[in-house]
């Protein structure tokens, strides 16, 4: 019987530029910089596959605009790839963004119940993993209020709290380990491992931080310009990703020694 949760076979995903309004300047040169097709157009990811085995802690390494979160989105379902396709066994719980998801007029109670509905979980389930969630959260003397009166902080607290204690099939994690201040950071941590040292729950985790992705994965996908460069045991993957970023500044640096010295002080 077949171990893998998670295929994705031969995706792409297309956008065009001109239905969407919400890019950074930052954004759009790194999207104009994969040598698209036409200036109404981009591929984001092109032609990416990849396999996740039950129970794999799988790193997604690249620089920003290497396409890691869209592959994220389209394995959580938030995105449709324009080619190809993806497969997922299992529950998913995205954690990918935090506070996304809440109704902003629900307390804090109300939107746990919502939360978990969202997720597919019964009513019951939650009411079982309702003090536990506020317990993590610590959010108790908040739970009754409205979460429009919450700061981006504790939105994303509860957010996490809600997805790791419902003990998902497939974990998706982006950037997310950083959130709250240090003492929720140590235990969001805390609770992390607990996930990934469960062999039951599958883990998808996007870093910039090579000892996170060392240190919580035994598999990593290192993307570049939206394409697989390298897929792979992660010690494998992140020794070449961090020859190649080193590398890579070297050059920079030699570049910018060769502009600075033609000028004239």
């Amino acid at each position: 019987m077949s171990r893998k949760v998670v295929i994705v076979d031969d995706v792409s995903i297309k956008f065009l530029l001109k239905k969407e309004r919400q890019f950074s300047k930052k954004k759009i040169t790194n999207l104009f910089s994969r040598n698209n097709k036409s200036d109404d157009e981009f591929w984001a990811v092109r032609n990416v596959s990849f396999d996740v085995e039950k129970g794999d802690r799988l790193g997604i390494l690249g620089l920003n605009g290497a396409g890691k979160s869209t592959i994220l989105k389209m394995i959580a379902g938030v995105m449709k790839p324009t080619l190809g396709s993806v497969k997922t066994k299992g529950r998913i719980v995205p954690l990918i963004e935090l506070g996304a998801g809440f109704n902003s007029r629900y307390t804090g109670r109300e939107n746990i119940y919502l939360r978990g509905a969202v997720l597919g979980y019964p009513k019951e389930f939650i009411e079982k993993k309702f003090d536990k969630i506020v317990e993590f959260s610590e959010l108790k003397k908040f739970i009754d209020v409205p979460l429009e009166k919450y700061s981006s902080g504790m939105k994303s607290k509860l957010g996490f709290a809600i997805s790791t204690m419902v003990e998902p099939d497939i974990l998706i994690l982006d950037e997310v380990l950083s959130v709250g201040d240090a003492k929720f950071k140590k235990k969001s941590f805390a609770r992390m491992m607990e996930l990934i040292e469960n062999e039951r729950t599958t883990v998808l985790f996007v870093s910039h931080s090579l000892g996170q992705v060392r240190k919580l994965c035994n598999k990593a996908v290192w993307m570049e310009k939206g394409k697989v460069k390298m897929v792979g045991e992660s010690k494998e993957v992140c020794d070449a990703y961090a020859n190649y970023t080193a590398s890579s500044g070297k050059r920079k640096e030699r570049r910018a020694k060769v502009q600075n010295s033609g000028k004239i002080s």
